[in-house]
């Protein structure tokens, strides 16, 4: 079954991708959660290179169960028909493959060859509710990845197959709309709407502000309570401290 029309969608502005770079996965839940976002977070997906972190727009590839009236197996019979090469094709610098594999642990949804194709047309990282193949190599091309884990067996072996490429999808629980916010690092996957990221950079420069002013505090063994969340009463205290310690900023 191939998808004869892949929908375009518009990807946020390298500014506010800049801005991202700097604010952790923690701050942008958190912010989201005030927003009435409650969960943002990918429930599956873990990082495979720890340290690394990204931003970029989502991609999606969706998998659904096998059907042999609407997909044939043979994996380079047709290799145009594989929905999960379309994908690939639609990548652009700093771009985040995002895949609904159904939490599916037994299909490699990328392997080596694949990942090679993507780092190579300057994708930022990939996100699988699922697993990928050719660990070995593909460990060498030094992706950033968040998977549920690895397998030998090839993406259609089992039971599922690549549906649809740039429609919406979840994946790991979560919505993802083409072009959303994709930011990943070692604490996980969260998905930003693009319409919310200007209040999540505003809301991350606010606590970057006082928290480096609450940190050195709690550090010296000081209130919690007066500290973190500042307190009104410490808000005299932290505006002197900024005297003393003004801001860098780029």
């Amino acid at each position: 079954m191939i998808q004869t029309k892949i929908p375009e969608f518009k990807r946020p502005s390298k500014d506010i991708i800049a801005a991202l770079k700097d604010i952790g996965t923690a701050t942008v839940a958190g912010s989201l959660g005030h927003a009435g976002f409650r969960n943002p977070h990918m429930i599956g997906p873990v990082t495979q290179r720890a340290g690394k972190s990204i931003v970029g727009p989502a991609l999606t590839l969706q998998f659904m169960p096998q059907r042999p009236d609407l997909f044939s197996e043979g994996e380079y019979v047709d290799p145009e028909a594989q929905l999960h090469r379309h994908v690939l094709y639609e990548v652009e610098d700093g771009d985040v493959v995002v895949v609904d594999a159904r939490g599916d642990m037994s299909s490699g949804v990328f392997g080596d060859m694949m990942s090679t194709y993507f780092k190579g047309r300057g994708g930022a990282g990939i996100i699988i509710d699922g697993v990928m193949r050719d660990r070995p190599n593909i460990e060498k091309l030094d992706l950033a990845l968040w998977l549920r884990g690895w397998t030998p067996n090839y993406h259609v072996q089992v039971s599922i197959f690549p549906s649809a490429v740039n429609v919406p999808i979840a994946c790991g629980g979560v919505m993802v709309i083409p072009g959303d916010i994709i930011m990943a690092d070692d604490d996980g996957v969260v998905v930003l709407p693009q319409s919310m990221a200007e209040k999540v950079i505003e809301d991350a420069q606010k606590h970057s502000e006082w928290e480096v002013f609450s940190r050195e505090k709690l550090m010296a063994g000081e209130s919690l309570r007066r500290y973190y969340p500042l307190h009104p009463d410490a808000q005299g205290e932290y505006d002197d401290w900024r005297k003393l310690n003004p801001l860098k900023r780029p």
